[in-house]
């Protein structure tokens, strides 16, 4: 793997959500990003939550699960679209 310093510019100044139920998938999609320099603002155990996040901090993309409870990545990818 590489490190922060061999990424590309625009890579590293990437500002994610990422939204998945499982704790410990957020965590290991966290640190791949971050090891490639990937700014993670935000995660989200559900779609809901993934809604709010995103409205609130705005980032330049959201690592959507499709299967999630409460709303699932369908719906909140509809949502945070309509709302941009």
């Amino acid at each position: 793997m590489s490190d922060a310093s061999t990424v590309p510019e625009q890579l590293s100044r990437l500002r994610v959500i990422i939204a998945d139920d499982d704790p410990f998938v957020r965590r290991l999609v966290r640190d791949a990003l971050q090891l490639a320099g990937v700014i993670v603002i935000a995660d989200a155990a559900d779609g809901r939550e993934a809604v709010e996040l995103t409205q609130h901090y705005k980032p330049d993309f959201v690592l959507m699960d499709a299967v999630m409870p409460v709303m699932d990545g369908i719906e909140a990818t509809r949502r945070i679209v309509e709302s941009v």
